[in-house]
């Protein structure tokens, strides 16, 4: 892990706002929206919601493991079919394929973000993750959704794209790579194209970058980084984190301004135990600078 930016490491202790006897599975893709955490209960097929008193609701039972996650402005909900690479999303009337990228998307879906023209990206990891026997390869991609359902390959040769946010001008993509140990940014082309790809920032082989959101001074809360969240700057200056009972696998900025760090913790990542047995925590902290971009 890189070495704290200029000083001491400001470091605080997250507080558990929803604990492991709600019955969270794998909590992933935190969004803040209508007053509610709303996020993905990978392992337990759904979406479920928490408010700031930790009351969980489930908010839509899900016929397939989802991977990727957005809300529209109207409520709608955008999910991925992680293994058979569609895009839905689900509103009053059900549920209404808008997608399919089984053609351009090689294994499983991984992340994905709404951006703010209508479109979306998601990424494919690039190889069965679940599988232990599996050898990782950096071969995974993002794939663009336009308005209009047309998808394609914008990005390639990235070793396990995970949590992804745009920056608030729109002009910019920056994409967690999981197994390569980095954050990597993408300018956006006015067409959703991604190009002029550099590293964002560079971290040592402990760390392995996960769900990612930004604050309003560019700076980004990176999970994947053991009991802790890490603010991390351009170029991998770390000055803050907030610590945890458990590894954080996501993060997000919300509440009434938008300064509560959402953290996405469980004791384990695999499957058949998550499954099996309840680990999963959502951690809640204050922090001083706003959330800002997408999500």
């Amino acid at each position: 892990m890189l070495a704290p930016a200029g000083g001491p490491l400001k470091s605080t202790s997250a507080k558990t706002l929803v604990d492991v006897q709600s019955g969270l599975k794998f909590a992933k893709s935190p969004r803040w929206f209508g007053q509610k955490l709303l996020f993905l209960d990978i392992h337990d097929r759904c979406i479920k919601s928490a408010d700031l008193n930790g009351t969980v609701q489930t908010v839509r039972d899900l016929p397939y493991l989802p991977g990727g996650f957005g809300v529209l402005a109207d409520g709608g909900l955008i999910v991925g079919d992680a293994w058979h690479r569609k895009i839905v999303r689900w509103n009053t009337a059900g549920p209404e394929q808008i997608a399919d990228l089984s053609d351009v998307a090689r294994f499983c879906l991984s992340d994905g973000i709404l951006d703010s023209r209508g479109g979306m990206y998601f990424g494919d990891a690039g190889f069965d993750f679940l599988d232990p026997l599996v050898d990782p390869v950096p071969n995974g991609v993002i794939v663009h959704i336009s308005a209009d359902g047309k998808s394609s390959v914008v990005a390639g040769d990235l070793f396990f794209p995970n949590g992804m946010i745009i920056t608030p001008d729109n002009s910019t993509l920056i994409v967690a790579e999981t197994l390569g140990h980095r954050l990597t940014a993408f300018e956006i082309g006015n067409n959703g194209s991604l190009q002029n790809r550099r590293v964002w920032a560079q971290f040592q082989d402990d760390v392995k970058p996960d769900g990612i959101c930004l604050d309003r001074e560019g700076a980004i809360w990176v999970a994947g980084t053991g009991l802790c969240a890490l603010r991390v700057r351009e170029g991998g200056e770390i000055d803050q984190q907030v610590t945890t009972k458990r590894p954080v696998f996501a993060t997000m900025l919300g509440g009434p301004e938008q300064r509560h760090l959402f953290l996405c913790t469980s004791a384990s990542c695999d499957p058949v135990i998550t499954r099996r047995v309840s680990s999963a925590t959502i951690d809640i902290a204050e922090v001083g600078i706003p959330g800002s971009g997408i999500p």
